[in-house]
């Protein structure tokens, strides 16, 4: 079969599946922000639409001296671009014809825009209980890399990797003349998150990703950037087209920018919402992966195949993401967004039903 490669859009998953899809859906196979958009989104929106009429700053200028003074980062050190898809899509093009170690599970994008660039990839595979590498078995790997893709907060686990191994990976790479590329687009849903953009002083190999999308609430738009060394950043930036970042996605960028209130509530309501997802999973017989974001893998327990659960699922209208095209993952697990309370109840409603049924 010829699943999706992302989640959202439903409709296919259904159709590859074979399923009839239901009348009303809840779907989980996304990773947004369940208390939506910042209300000041709405409330500027009409403002927002005369900026329509005439062509967006090629530059982004005033975002991106927002983001730098923010980050305590020259301006120099930002590029912002059309979500992280895109930006993913310019790290592959830069690194075009390298080696690339990708550290699995990750996001399907390193490993698409890395081909269709003639990368020669590598893995390096971690697994359950702890989804945490080996260390010294992962930095022999690195000699012959030429850049290295981490996610953290890791997607699909919500496992977050410390700072100190952040830094003790870094000072490997930099003795290997190998790119840290640190995926960090869920990094602002972690509670006490250790940020990464105060090592870009001290390590010119280090590149960090960051999405707007995901806390803010704004996939439509599409929204992310990356901070790096000045050198990368130029060389990242030859790449990208004028005019990449709408004039609507600009705006909303600057204003998402000051919601720091907004994110704090967020990261509180993920919080309280995974705890009882979670007290619900272990009395249920579920094994899930021990996430500090908004989503999280799960499987029952009591069965190799996941693919039942997978389908009763659908048939419920609970639309969980497949993980057939993680590499190491397989199809053995199902992730699971985080969404509204009455959402996540009926989720644990259905999946009590499962268990009745088994």
């Amino acid at each position: 079969m010829k699943w999706p490669s992302h989640g959202s859009n439903p409709q296919y998953l259904y159709r590859e599946a074979g399923i009839s899809m239901p009348e009303h859906l809840l779907d989980f196979s996304a990773n947004i922000n369940p208390l939506g958009p910042p209300g000041v989104l709405r409330e500027k929106w009409l403002k927002f639409f005369d900026g329509i009429t005439d062509y967006p700053d090629p530059f982004v200028s005033s975002l991106k001296e927002n983001i730098a003074e923010k980050e305590g980062l020259p301006a120099d050190s930002v590029l912002i671009g059309n979500g992280g898809a895109e930006l993913i899509a310019l790290v592959g093009k830069m690194l075009a014809g390298k080696n690339v170690l990708i550290m699995e599970p990750a996001f399907s994008e390193y490993e698409r825009a890395c081909r269709a660039n003639g990368c020669h990839i590598l893995y390096y595979q971690v697994e359950q209980p702890s989804w945490m590498p080996y260390e010294e078995e992962l930095f022999a790997v690195l000699k012959n890399v030429d850049a290295v893709f981490l996610c953290n907060p890791n997607n699909p686990t919500g496992i977050v990797y410390s700072r100190e191994f952040i830094v003790k990976f870094l000072g490997q790479c930099r003795k290997n003349d190998t790119l840290l590329i640190v995926d960090e687009a869920f990094y602002d849903f972690v509670e006490n998150y250790e940020p990464l953009h105060t090592l870009l002083t001290e390590y010119d190999n280090l590149l960090l990703l960051r999405s707007m999308t995901k806390m803010f609430a704004i996939p439509g738009i599409r929204l992310g950037y990356c901070l790096s060394s000045p050198a990368v950043i130029r060389e990242l930036g030859q790449s990208q087209p004028h005019w990449s970042v709408n004039a609507l996605a600009i705006q909303a960028g600057e204003e998402c920018l000051k919601e720091e209130e907004f994110v704090r509530i967020t990261v509180e309501y993920i919080k309280t919402e995974r705890t009882k997802l979670f007290s619900f999973f272990e009395r249920g017989g579920f094994e899930y992966s021990p996430s500090k974001v908004n989503f999280y893998l799960l499987r029952d327990a009591g069965i190799n195949d996941q693919y039942p659960l997978f389908e009763f699922l659908l048939r419920k209208g609970i639309v969980p993401r497949h993980t057939f095209n993680f590499p190491g993952l397989d199809g053995r697990w199902l992730r699971f967004a985080i969404k509204g309370e009455s959402d996540n109840q009926r989720l644990m409603e259905v999946l009590s039903e499962w268990k009745a049924v088994r």
